[in-house]
C-alpha cells in the first residue's frame, strides 16, 4: 500500500506536534518528582478524563474488539463491558478516597494502610511486579498491535515499526513527564476519535460491503449481531455474560479497570486539583470509554467478516506479512487499507496516537513505581528531586526497550488479555474491601498476589487448554479468595496506631471499622466528631445510575444502528431517566 504526500504530511505533523508539547512543558515537569509524575497536582477534570480515555484507546484495543467479534460476535464484548461496574464503583466510592490520601503513587497506600516490614516488602515487591513485569507485558501487547498495523498498512518490518513509533514516544514522555503526556493525550484523543469514526463511515459504505443495511443482512454477519448471547447456548451465556457480570468485574484485576481503582487511573486522580475533579474525571472516563467509543470499532469488525471471511483470505491479501501474526485481530488494520488517500494519513496518525497515548502513560506510571516506591524507598531515601526525575527518565527508556523486545515474540492480543486477567483473578475483592474492612493486612495482599500468579502460570503454561477460559477464571478466583481470606485470619492484624491514622485521614464508611473506632474512642485517640457515617447508600445509588446510563447509551446506539426502533426508543428513555437520577445523586454526594 502506497501513502500519498498528503498522508505523510498528516503523519509528520502529528509527530511534530507531539514532540513540541513535550518540549514546551519539559522545564516545569523536571522541577520535582511531583511535577514529573503528578503534574503538580493541579489538573482539571476534563483534561484528566480525556487522558484516561486516550490511554485506554490503545492501538491493541480495536484489534482486540475485532478478534472478539469475529470469534464470538458483538456479545463477546461482555468480557470487557462488565468492567464498567468496577469503573462506576471507583467513581462514586473510591475516587475521593484516593485523592484524600495525598500520596504520590497508589503503592504508597501499602505503608499508609498496613504496618511493619511486611508492608514495606509488599510496596517494594509490587513496584517491581506491577511497574516492571506486569507493565512490560501490557506494553508488549500494545507494541504487537503496532507491529501488525505497520506490516499491513506500511509494509514495515516489526523492528522498523517499533523503532519509529517508540523513539518519539520515549522522547516526549521522558522530557515532558505526566503533564506533557496529559496535554498530548488531549490532542491525540481528538485525532483518534475523528480518524476512527470517519474510517467506520467510509468502510461501511465500501462497494465490497454495500452500506449499513447490506452489512447487517450479510450471511457472515447476521449471526454476530446480538448484544446479548443466545439464552439457548448455555456455554456462551455462561462464559460471555454470566461470569463477567457475576464474577469477573469484582474478582479480576485488569489495568484501567482495577476494582477500587489503581495504576494510571489513580495516578490521574492524584493529579487532580481536588476530590471533586478526581470524581468528575473518572466519571467522564467511564462514559467515554464504554458508551462513546465501541461502535465504530464494532462496525469495522463486522465489515471485516464480509471482506475477509477467514484467516486464509487475510493471508492471501497480505502475503508479505509474517504468517505467525496472522490472526483475527489483524482484520482491523487490514480493513483500514481500503481507505482513500488523505483519510488514510489521518487514520494512521490516529492509530499512532492510540499507541503513543497508551505507551507514554505506562512508561510514566511504571517509572513512578521504580523511582518512588523502589529506588527512593529502599536504595537511596535521601535522593534529590532532580536525581529522581533523571532516574525516571532513564527507567522510561529501559521499560520501552524491554517491552519492544518482548513484543517480537507475541502473536495475539486476545491471548495476552486472557493471561493478564487470570494473573489478577481473585485479587479484586481484596482491593475493594481493604478500604472498608480493618482486618485485611499486608499478608492478605501478598498471598493473593502469589496465589493468583502461580495459578495463571499453571493454567496458561503448564497445562494450557486443559480447562475452558471461564473455568480457569472461576477456579483461580475461588482458590485465590479462599487463600487470602484464610491468611488474613491466620496472621496478626495491622498495628492499631496505623489503622487509626488511616481512618482519620481517609474517613471510610465506619461499618467495617467498628472495633478500631470503638477502641480509639475509648482511648480518647479520636473524638466522636471525627467518626463519620459516610454516604455509602447515596454513593451506591449514583453508581447504579451511572451503570444504567452508560449501558443504556451503549445499547441504544446499537439498536438505532440496527434499525430496531422499539428497543432504541426504550433504551433512550432509560438513558434519560438514568441521567436524571445520576444528576440528583451527584448533587447529594
Amino acid at each position: 500500500m502506497t501513502l500519498s504526500i498528503l498522508d505523510w504530511s498528516f503523519i509528520t505533523a502529528f509527530f511534530i506536534v507531539s514532540l513540541v508539547i513535550g518540549i514546551m512543558v519539559s522545564r516545569q515537569s523536571g522541577k520535582s518528582s511531583s511535577d514529573f509524575f503528578l503534574s503538580g497536582r493541579n489538573m482539571p477534570w476534563w483534561l484528566l478524563g480525556v487522558s484516561m480515555v486516550a490511554t485506554t484507546f490503545s492501538a491493541d484495543t480495536p484489534n482486540l474488539v475485532t478478534d472478539i467479534i469475529r470469534k464470538n460476535g458483538v456479545s463477546g464484548n461482555w468480557e470487557w463491558w462488565a468492567f464498567l461496574i468496577t469503573g462506576m464503583m471507583t467513581v462514586f466510592i473510591y475516587a475521593k478516597l484516593w485523592r484524600r490520601s495525598g500520596i504520590l503513587t497508589d503503592l504508597e497506600f501499602y505503608e499508609l494502610r498496613y504496618s511493619g516490614k511486611e508492608a514495606a516488602f509488599l510496596r517494594g515487591f509490587r513496584a517491581l511486579y506491577l511497574g516492571v513485569v506486569f507493565n512490560i507485558l501490557i506494553m508488549a501487547t500494545v507494541c504487537l498491535a503496532a507491529i501488525k498495523i505497520g506490516s499491513t498498512m506500511l509494509n514495515l518490518s516489526p523492528i522498523q515499526t517499533l523503532l519509529i513509533a517508540s523513539v518519539v514516544t520515549v522522547i516526549y514522555s521522558a522530557i515532558g513527564g505526566l503533564k506533557g503526556i496529559i496535554l498530548t493525550d488531549f490532542f491525540q484523543f481528538i485525532i483518534a476519535m475523528i480518524g476512527t469514526i470517519w474510517a467506520a463511515i467510509v468502510i461501511v459504505n465500501l462497494p465490497e460491503v454495500g452500506g449499513l443495511t447490506e452489512l447487517l443482512q450479510h450471511e457472515n454477519v447476521i449471526d454476530k449481531l446480538d448484544i446479548l448471547p443466545s439464552f439457548s447456548d448455555k456455554d456462551a451465556l455462561i462464559s460471555l455474560l454470566i461470569i463477567p457480570l457475576a464474577v469477573q468485574w469484582w474478582a479480576a484485576y485488569y489495568p484501567g479497570s482495577e476494582p477500587g481503582g489503581g495504576g494510571y487511573i489513580v495516578q490521574r486522580m492524584l493529579a487532580a486539583k481536588d476530590e471533586k475533579n478526581a470524581i468528575a474525571a473518572t466519571l467522564f472516563f467511564n462514559i467515554a470509554h464504554y458508551a462513546l467509543r465501541p461502535w465504530p470499532w464494532i462496525l469495522i469488525a463486522l465489515a471485516s467478516l464480509v471482506v475477509f471471511p477467514d484467516l486464509n483470505s487475510i493471508s492471501a491479501a497480505f502475503p508479505n506479512v509474517d504468517q505467525s501474526v496472522v490472526n483475527d485481530d489483524l482484520a482491523y488494520s487490514a480493513m483500514l487499507t481500503y481507505l482513500p488517500n488523505g483519510l488514510l494519513g489521518i487514520v494512521i496518525a490516529s492509530l499512532i496516537a492510540a499507541f503513543m497515548s497508551t505507551i507514554s502513560t505506562h512508561l510514566n506510571w511504571g517509572s513512578s513505581y521504580i523511582v518512588n516506591d523502589f529506588y527512593k524507598r529502599f536504595i537511596d531515601p535521601s535522593v534529590s528531586e532532580r536525581k529522581m526525575v533523571w532516574i525516571g527518565r532513564l527507567s522510561t527508556m529501559l521499560l520501552m526497550v524491554v517491552a519492544a523486545v518482548l513484543a517480537l515474540f507475541l502473536q495475539n492480543a486476545k491471548t495476552a488479555f486472557d493471561i493478564i486477567v487470570l494473573m489478577g483473578a481473585g485479587t479484586g475483592l481484596l482491593f475493594i474491601l481493604r478500604w472498608f474492612w480493618w482486618r485485611i493486612n499486608a499478608y492478605s495482599e501478598l498471598s493473593a498476589m502469589v496465589i493468583s500468579f502461580v495459578i495463571a502460570i499453571v493454567f496458561k503454561f503448564i497445562i494450557p487448554g486443559y480447562f475452558p477460559n471461564h473455568i480457569e477464571l472461576l477456579l483461580s478466583v475461588a482458590i485465590t479468595t479462599i487463600g487470602w481470606v484464610s491468611v488474613t485470619f491466620l496472621t496478626p492484624s495491622v498495628d492499631r496506631g496505623t489503622l487509626v491514622h488511616f481512618y482519620q485521614l481517609i474517613k471510610p464508611h465506619r461499618m467495617g471499622w467498628k472495633p478500631v473506632v470503638a477502641q480509639a474512642l475509648a482511648d480518647q485517640v479520636i473524638t466522636k466528631e471525627e467518626v463519620t457515617i459516610g454516604k455509602l447508600p447515596r454513593e451506591l445509588s449514583g453508581m447504579f445510575a451511572g451503570i444504567f446510563l452508560v449501558y443504556g447509551i451503549l445499547f441504544t446506539t446499537g439498536f438505532w444502528l440496527y434499525g430496531n426502533m422499539p428497543y432504541a426508543i426504550v433504551g433512550t428513555v432509560i438513558s434519560i431517566i438514568s441521567a436524571y437520577v445520576l444528576r440528583k445523586a451527584w448533587q447529594k454526594i
